[in-house]
């Protein structure tokens, strides 16, 4: 039996692999960017994989799309983690102590207990 269907490319393929890593480099842009990357990506990559399923041998570049779905995964996770942490600094020494790195120093020593 002949294959002489050609494959093409998955859609959004490289765009989902690109935001993945976007979506890990922009985890601290006070986690916002980054979460919002990741849960683009998690929604392309979910329609890509719909496509895919349905005729696997018609298209490349699904390699691409798992990839980038990992990557989207962690950054998503790193972006939460350092959302709840600036949240957490903000409410716990305030919006104008963060912008001021002495006054900050001075804080976390209070804190530390020193």
């Amino acid at each position: 039996m002949e294959n002489n269907q050609t494959q093409q490319q998955l859609p959004n393929s490289t765009l989902i692999l690109v935001f993945g890593i976007l979506s890990i480099v922009t985890c601290c842009c006070y986690g916002v960017l980054g979460l919002i990357l990741g849960i683009i990506t998690i929604v392309l990559a979910k329609k890509a994989t719909a496509i895919y399923a349905e005729n696997p041998e018609s298209y490349s570049g699904f390699q691409n799309v798992k990839t980038g779905k990992i990557l989207a995964i962690i950054g998503i996770i790193l972006s939460a983690l350092y959302l709840i942490m600036t949240i957490w600094m903000i409410s716990t020494f305030g919006w104008e102590t963060m912008q001021d790195q002495q006054l900050m120093q001075e804080r976390i020593q209070e804190m530390m207990g020193s």
